[in-house]
């Protein structure tokens, strides 16, 4: 499988830099990495990219994270081995995801209250963050048709 095109953000380098400050500043808030690849994969997965699945789960593998915890992603809810943190997070990830699927209020403040338990500001703003980048990638990759096992960088 071949990409119908280069990757809009390397055609036009001034997304790439904007993309690249983002990327910094989710780096710079005190996120944990694991916490933000977790999310970036099941986001991923909601939308099908299997380039970011990919790149996440590779990524996750590089950081240590054991086959049981990467695997259960899709499952997380049925699955022992995520945090109540994790779980807020993967939480929040799928909600913001799936806005078209939601017929009351987008963020319910119930979940609000819970991700404030467990991430601050910073952190709350680099995961917002991390699900907005990942689900503009994923809906990128699909209209391209980015393969899996594509790197960036």
């Amino acid at each position: 499988m071949q990409a119908r095109m280069t990757n809009p953000a390397y055609v036009l380098p001034g997304a790439l830099k904007g993309i690249g400050t983002l990327f910094q500043a989710i780096g710079e808030s005190g996120l944990d990495q694991e916490v933000a690849e977790l999310v970036g994969l099941r986001v991923s997965q909601i939308n099908g990219c299997a380039a970011c699945v990919h790149g996440h789960v590779n990524n996750l593998r590089k950081a240590g994270v054991s086959e049981e915890r990467i695997a259960s992603v899709a499952a997380w809810r049925h699955a022992p081995f995520h945090s109540d943190a994790e779980r807020a997070a993967l939480t929040l990830a799928e909600t913001v995801t799936r806005l078209a699927d939601r017929s009351e209020e987008p963020v319910p403040d119930a979940l609000w209250d819970e991700i404030a338990d467990h991430f601050d500001e910073k952190e709350v703003s680099a995961l917002i963050l991390t699900v907005a980048l990942t689900n503009m990638f994923n809906r990128i990759n699909a209209t391209i048709k980015e393969p899996a096992g594509t790197t960036w960088g």
